[in-house]
């Protein structure tokens, strides 16, 4: 049979068959990504093979269960570098057709190194951005005009931006637009509201959702766990745990900057075809900086990611 991974738990996979049955499955034996040293052998989104057991074997009662034997083709998926286990990766998703960075520039604040890194990636795998900038009903005048700001800078890039408020529901209306029928990852800092606006896009999800910590500014994990929640509508989203830092995967340094759009695009006029834009002669990179084309916040991003050679650098909080 062939299904649709909707949940993972950890140790469990849920899995709706195409005839829409759901299977409590575990992993066949030793998986392997194609050589990918991987954390998490299938993620929400795969498509699958899955051959049914007779017996529970530790599954909710009721539930029918499953091996899954065989992954198929990805067309794309999401992956950072494990928080926990050094030359690892861990797939956040597969088969998505936008990745939505939920973030917030109050309460907690979100890096712009962050934000950099997962939009790095997901150029990388080819996918979709799509930037959500929640919690604007708590924002200073400061705060708003810095979210003017980034907006512009994305949107200049090409990036699509949303400023909403998931508590009020404030800039919903155009994000629910833009999400129907599109499979859409939801990804992010803890804190930052994702499972409120899960909440606020599929009411029966009832997302577990909690208070920041009042002396760090700083979220909670309330979601543990990987699953996909269909829209009304069309399209569906894959709600994953919050995570702290974004450790990019297997990315060679001279690879980097095809993932920063502008970088790339003015890298094309530097003198030397392998110029990393640090300190060569003639580097059109460094003099468009200087010139203020290209934004300082976005060449750090940069800088940092060419530094992702040094192992457990990822694990620091970007």
């Amino acid at each position: 049979m062939k299904g649709l991974i909707v949940r993972n738990t950890g140790s469990w996979y849920d899995v709706r068959t195409d005839d829409g049955q759901l299977f409590a499955c575990k992993v066949k034996g030793n998986f392997r990504l194609r050589g990918i040293r991987s954390t998490n052998p299938v993620a929400v989104g795969d498509r699958v093979e899955i051959k049914a057991t007779e017996t529970a074997d530790g599954g909710q009662i009721g539930q029918n269960t499953a091996l899954i034997t065989e992954i198929l083709d990805r067309r794309n998926y999401i992956i950072r570098k494990a928080s926990n286990l050094s030359k690892q990766s861990h797939i956040i998703a597969a088969n998505v057709d936008l990745a939505g960075l939920v973030v917030t520039l109050a309460h907690p604040e979100t890096s712009t190194t962050f934000i950099d890194r997962f939009i790095a990636s997901a150029e990388a795998y080819r996918v979709p951005v799509v930037l959500i900038i929640n919690k604007v009903d708590l924002y200073s005048e400061a705060d708003l005009r810095y979210l003017e700001a980034l907006m512009f800078l994305y949107r200049q890039l090409g990036y699509s931006c949303h400023a909403v408020s998931a508590a009020t529901g404030e800039g919903m209306d155009a994000l629910c637009r833009e999400l129907r029928g599109k499979v859409t990852l939801f990804s992010g800092n803890s804190g930052v509201g994702k499972s409120t606006l899960l909440n606020r896009l599929v009411p029966e999800a009832r997302a577990k959702t909690a208070e920041l910590s009042a002396a760090h500014d700083q979220g909670q994990h309330t979601t543990t766990f990987s699953e996909m929640y269909d829209l009304e509508g069309g399209g569906a989203i894959i709600d994953t745990p919050g995570i702290r830092g974004f450790g990019t995967f297997d990315f060679e340094r001279e690879e980097v900057s095809h993932y920063f759009r502008e970088i790339f695009a003015i890298g094309r006029d530097c003198r030397f075809g392998n110029c990393t834009h640090t300190h060569e002669p003639g580097c059109a990179v460094q003099k468009a900086l200087d010139n203020h084309e290209i934004a300082e916040s976005r060449y750090q991003s940069y800088l940092s990611m060419l530094e992702d050679k040094d192992e457990g650098k990822y694990r620091e909080r970007f």
